[in-house]
């Protein structure tokens, strides 16, 4: 049975608080004279500049060259909601990023061990290597010393048929 995940328990945790914190931040910033003017104001203008030319050109009507800008009011509000949407966005961009790389040093740990593991039976492989190069040498030497022995034997034996032979040769003759 595999554990719980309480990384991912984590994770998810983390993506539902940062709701409630983009919603404070988005107040903040519509009630926060730098925040409006320069963090909520231009993307929302952006946006509303965009949305209007894509409008019209699909209309077939081509650039405006009279574009009317969004009112501050409905503008605070835009880039208060893009604010909150995007702090929503990259908690769930960050959270993505972190189980990638999570996933990816696992990986590569597993990797690891494999090779590490691969290379210790390559070099079992070599020890049984030589201890079979040793052992076979050994063999040989003694093949060498048992068939020494044997031809020894067979000489002792000739010898001492040659020599039971001329003893009953003097002692029949």
């Amino acid at each position: 049975m595999a554990p719980f995940p309480l990384i991912k328990l984590g994770y998810l945790a983390i993506r539902q608080i940062s709701k409630p914190i983009a919603n404070a931040i988005k107040r903040r910033a519509k009630t926060h004279p730098f925040f409006r003017k320069y963090i909520c104001m231009p993307p929302a203008q952006f946006y509303h500049w965009c949305e209007v030319n894509i409008q019209l050109r699909l209309m077939g009507l081509g650039k405006t060259k009279n574009f009317q800008r969004m009112p501050d009011k409905d503008a605070i509000e835009l880039g208060g909601e893009m604010l909150g949407e995007f702090i929503v966005f990259g908690m769930a961009c960050l959270v993505v990023v972190a189980e990638y790389t999570r996933g990816a040093r696992k990986e590569a740990a597993k990797e690891e061990s494999l090779r590490q593991e691969k290379e210790t039976i390559n070099l079992k492989l070599e020890q049984l290597f030589s201890i079979t190069e040793v052992q076979e040498n050994q063999i040989r030497e003694l093949q060498r010393c048992v068939d020494n022995l044997t031809l020894e034997k067979e000489k002792t034996s000739e010898k001492s048929n040659s020599t039971n032979s001329s003893l009953k040769k003097r002692l029949l003759g």
